[in-house]
């Protein structure tokens, strides 16, 4: 009888260890090496997408698939201006998860690479595969990584470092804005703050 329960609680343990190392996938804050494995695996996706294209992509297409990259990055800063202020800032669990973000925003937090890469894979390139082919699919969510990586390394500068560069001196006071206001209101893009001037939350 003590020989079964120390079985089973041994395997509860392994089961519970193996359990909170597959929720660490979902973790919103990050230790530093998989914090900065998300930014790796962008890069190396940019590169790794843009090499396909390059080498196996018809040579006729190339004006089309250009086109498809550009329409892809445009794309982004309107995703990255709705997912802010209407995700993480108005729908549950989302708002309380970026809530953190708000309370500590020298904290390595940011969306698990797991979800990004997913939403990316089923909510881009799917769609543009099912309304296409492969290489403007491959196009289209090339240009949304490209829009997302700059969002990421922008966001992790307007935090982080101190710059002399004028772009993101500019990009680090208004994202400031948005942390210093009530409620975290307002100045919601990242990289561009054009939407915020089209949809009055700029103010």
């Amino acid at each position: 009888m003590f020989a079964f329960e120390q079985t089973d609680c041994c395997a509860g343990a392994r089961f519970a260890k193996a359990e909170s190392r597959f929720m660490r996938l979902f973790s919103i804050e990050h230790s530093k090496a998989a914090y900065r494995a998300d930014f790796a695996l962008y890069a190396l996706s940019v590169a790794a997408l843009s090499a396909w294209l390059l080498l196996r992509a018809p040579h006729a297409q190339w004006l089309s698939l250009l086109a498809c990259v550009l329409a892809g990055l445009g794309g982004w800063t309107a995703m990255e201006y709705s997912l802010h202020r209407f995700v993480l800032h108005g729908l549950p669990p989302f708002k309380r998860w970026h809530f953190l973000h708000h309370q500590r925003p020298s904290a390595l937090i940011c969306a698990p690479t797991l979800v990004s890469g997913s939403l990316i894979g089923g909510l881009v390139f799917l769609p543009a595969l099912w309304a296409g082919d492969r290489w403007h699919a491959g196009a289209v969510t090339l240009g949304v990584v490209i829009g997302y990586l700059i969002y990421a390394v922008t966001h992790h500068a307007t935090h982080h470092w101190r710059v002399d560069n004028a772009w993101l001196q500019q990009r680090k006071r208004w994202h400031a804005r948005h942390h210093h206001r009530e409620g975290g209101t307002g100045c919601y893009g990242v990289t561009t703050s054009i939407f915020d001037r089209i949809c009055g939350s700029a103010r």
